[in-house]
């Protein structure tokens, strides 16, 4: 799940056993161990990693989100989700619809030590653009305050070995789910067992989330990062950043990394008046849950797996970026069952060109992409 954070490797020396795991199927390429690659190469600024109906305009989306409690749109916070941003670069465009007029901020941590090479955001963007360095700072932190340096390896050992244990528990509940998903017997005999086995996958994640949100809430408790002197330091030189550009571009990268660095620093509260532009790994930390997935992956068995929480800036929907990449989207039950289990979600695969717009107590506005339908379908809206 995690890989290791280069101020961290010092303290792997000191636990029983590393932090990265190079036998993870995660771990290929270029990729950290133990994480689960989202790409295989990087183009520009960006980390490079149907069937159905074709849908044209954004308004038609709100039913699928409607069937999921959704109030009406409001003009407050805005999160925009967006498609890789490879050679067709679409940050600009959705940054101009939207009339944001000045400076940005940038969040390229998921980057790691390459988080300085925003030279081509900034030209993109055509505006200055400020970094806000959460991975070099994070490294500070971890240099200036051994104690928190030691906790934090803790907490990241321990989130580890709970998600190996999670992983060996849903392999044999995804294993149940395949094997009725193949069976021949009648719908009507058939699909209350399915139900009930992807129900039981549900309890599985629900329980998995619960338990590494228990685990940073006793971190937090503990150790309360936020008043330690180095880490309000640097919070409050963010928050100045923050109050002084028009909106915020989260890049992708190691999803992990980019996670744990935007939590320590607790970036999300200092965004609630900026437009916040996300993609890649950075659309899948803003949303509710961070799942990782692979329909395809070098080694293993390629089951979607719960991360845990993320920043909760947009609700509702399910980033699934790469997806052409990542996802088998011509196999009918492996899209069922990724709809079915993380529903009420909304399942958004995204490419290029994709992207989508939340609005606080509002709702989601797809303009391009790919919503995957319980009924095994994908359905494709463009040219919103």
């Amino acid at each position: 799940m995690v890989g290791v954070q280069p101020a961290l490797q010092r303290v792997a020396e000191r636990l029983d056993r590393p932090l990265a795991d190079a036998r993870h199927p995660g771990a290929h390429g270029v990729q950290g161990a133990d994480e689960f690659p989202l790409v295989r190469g990087e183009a520009r600024f960006d980390e490079d990693d149907v069937h159905g109906g074709v849908l044209r305009g954004a308004r038609i989306v709100r039913s699928f989100v409607a069937c999921a409690g959704r109030a009406t749109i409001s003009s407050m916070r805005r999160s925009v989700l967006l498609g890789p941003q490879g050679l067709n670069a679409t940050l600009i465009d959705a940054v101009v619809r939207l009339d944001v007029r000045g400076p940005f901020a940038a969040v390229t941590a998921g980057w790691q030590e390459r988080e300085d090479e925003i030279d081509e955001l900034s030209a993109h963007l055509d505006r200055p653009v400020v970094n806000l360095r959460l991975h070099a700072r994070g490294e500070d932190v971890f240099q200036r305050d051994p104690e928190i340096l030691l906790a934090y390896g803790d907490l990241l050992d321990r989130a580890k070995k709970i998600q190996d244990l999670y992983r060996v528990r849903l392999m044999h509940a995804k294993d149940a789910v395949r094997d009725l998903l193949a069976s021949s017997a009648d719908a009507d005999v058939l699909e209350p067992e399915l139900e009930s086995a992807i129900a039981t996958l549900r309890t599985l994640d629900e329980h998995h989330g619960q338990r590494l949100a228990g685990l940073r809430e006793a971190f937090e408790s503990e150790w309360r990062p936020a008043e330690r002197p180095v880490v309000a330091e640097h919070r409050a030189e963010i928050s100045e950043i923050l109050s002084r550009v028009a909106g915020l571009a989260i890049a992708g990268g190691h999803v992990q990394v980019l996670l744990d660095r935007m939590r320590l620093f607790d970036v999300a509260p200092l965004t609630t008046h900026l437009p916040v532009f996300a993609w890649s790994a950075g659309a899948m930390v803003v949303s509710e849950r961070v799942v990782l997935f692979h329909d395809f992956p070098p080694q293993g068995a390629g089951n979607a797996e719960l991360l845990g929480a993320g920043l909760g800036l947009c609700r509702g929907v399910l980033p699934l970026p790469h997806a052409k990449r990542r996802l088998e989207l011509t196999d009918e039950k492996r899209v069922s069952l990724l709809a079915r289990r993380f529903a009420p979600l909304t399942c958004l695969a995204m490419d290029e060109g994709s992207w989508a717009v939340w609005r606080d107590r509002g709702g989601l506005d797809i303009h391009q992409g790919k919503v995957i339908l319980a009924d095994g379908h994908v359905t494709e809206i463009v040219g919103a």
